[in-house]
């Protein structure tokens, strides 16, 4: 089984980079603005759904994001099936990734506490 999960993760890794890299330069989206880091990538292992999970900051609204990402979903995977070689090419489910927001809010209140 370790040598299936390895490959996983190296899908994982190849689609985070190509994601990150459709949403920054070739995604033309009106909707889609601000920072939006793609901050892990979870295939399923039937590879017929990767799940997503992005973090958007400095977006004017952040439910339009998401929700110009998932409706962009069709335009990424075409790009995805041009630039990865998988048999299946998974359908993109986008969750948003709250966590260096969280990491972000936590920073602030030690940063708060230690000034006091």
């Amino acid at each position: 089984m370790p040598k299936n999960n390895t490959r996983f993760e190296r899908i994982n890794e190849e689609l985070k980079k190509e994601i990150s890299h459709i949403i920054s330069y070739e995604l033309k989206n009106p909707n889609v603005t601000g920072l939006i880091s793609v901050t892990k990538v979870k295939i399923t292992p039937d590879l017929k759904y990767a799940k997503i999970y992005v973090s958007i900051l400095n977006s004017k609204n952040e439910t339009e994001t998401l929700e110009g990402l998932k409706k962009s979903s069709g335009f990424i995977r075409m790009q995805i099936a041009k630039k990865i070689n998988l048999r299946i090419t998974p359908e993109l489910v986008f969750e948003r990734d709250d966590s260096i927001e969280y990491g972000a809010r936590i920073d602030s209140i030690l940063r708060n506490l230690k000034n006091e």
